[in-house]
């Protein structure tokens, strides 16, 4: 079984899947709360689609 390649977001397209405003998913990175970007270049950051499911798939179980 192969694995899945990665697929990166930027800030942007974080922020469409969570509507949260850029400080606030900055805070939450800073105490833990949210998954932290992967540093892939001088000044480029990057969350795993995978790590942004996974955090959201727990919001949704943890509101039921």
């Amino acid at each position: 079984m192969q694995n899945q390649p990665v697929k990166f977001l930027r800030l942007q397209q974080v922020l469409e899947r969570v509507p949260i405003g850029r400080s606030t998913l900055w805070a939450w990175v800073k105490q833990g709360q949210f998954p932290a970007p992967h540093k892939l270049g001088p000044g480029t950051s990057a969350w795993a689609e995978t790590d942004i499911n996974t955090w959201l798939a727990t919001k949704v179980e943890g509101g039921r």
